[in-house]
């Protein structure tokens, strides 16, 4: 995997990953429980489970920022994403942000999982939700994806591990106001590249 930051970086907050926000706290302290490999299971599972995904809920509501989706119970794929790396780097596991580009009808999506630094290995796990067709489990010592990109589709699966979200996917949150439509009319980002 490549890193587009600095090691401590992955451990920070901004913005979207308010790894000091009261909630991010409340919800990490709670969820600990054992060592390091078992709390990364545990929020997994529940950013996973207890979390909607918005488009598979048909929920307008567009969340962004870790503490949010975790107040509200629903985002897309990288705000669970956010969510989940929050609550990662709030109880000390340096974690980031993952990309795909994933067909969709004619055109492309991305995708966002998170990339986490666990047992002294990084791996790439996939909160976004199971439905029929995805059935994604954590793993501390190899990557749980939810897709597997098609390469004679032109599809990718970026090494990158972002410390923080990349803009063209916060942007397009942000600007948001019904995450459903915002899915539906092809307006999620394609790529990374602007």
């Amino acid at each position: 995997m490549e890193f587009d930051a600095e090691p401590w970086d992955y451990l920070a907050a901004d913005e979207a990953i308010d790894i000091e926000h009261p909630l991010v706290q409340e919800h990490a302290a709670r969820l600990r429980t054992g060592d390091d490999i078992a709390f990364a299971h545990a929020a997994f599972d529940y950013v996973r489970d207890e979390i909607t995904h918005s488009l598979d809920a048909r929920d307008p509501r567009v969340t962004w920022r870790a503490s949010d989706v975790l107040r509200e119970g629903t985002g897309l794929c990288y705000a669970k994403s956010h969510a989940y790396t929050a609550l990662l780097r709030a109880a000390g596991i340096q974690a980031g942000l993952c990309y795909q580009r994933l067909r969709s009808g004619d055109g492309f999506v991305l995708h966002g999982l998170t990339a986490a630094l666990i047992d002294d290995r990084w791996v790439r796990l996939d909160p976004r939700g199971n439905k029929p067709g995805v059935d994604v489990a954590f793993s501390p010592s190899e990557d749980r994806l939810a897709y597997v990109p098609d390469g004679a589709a032109s599809e990718s699966d970026s090494r990158t591990v972002y410390a923080f979200p990349h803009p063209a996917v916060l942007d397009v949150l942000k600007s948001a106001t019904d995450c459903v439509g915002l899915c539906e009319s092809g307006a999620l980002p394609s790529s990374l590249t602007g």
